[in-house]
């Protein structure tokens, strides 16, 4: 995976693009210590369950339903 700094990534933001065109992840650095804040990934790439990933199982009810956009709001 991929990192830039804040500054480095607006002077080179069509190269992240493309990085994250071919299908990699992209990490965005905040600070003097550079710290990860964010992170720029291919839409078509599955979203992770963060630190649950792999250790739990989700299963919904057959008859449950609910829109992704109410589901990844806050």
């Amino acid at each position: 995976m991929k990192s830039f700094p804040v500054g480095e990534l607006k002077t080179k933001f069509s190269e992240v693009l493309e990085y994250v065109k071919n299908g990699e992840k992209v990490r965005i650095l905040f600070g003097k210590n550079k710290k990860p804040i964010a992170m720029i990934v291919p839409l078509n790439q599955k979203r992770k369950i963060g630190m649950l990933d792999g250790k739990v199982k989700i299963k919904f009810d057959h008859n449950f339903s609910i829109t992704e956009d109410i589901f990844l709001s806050k």
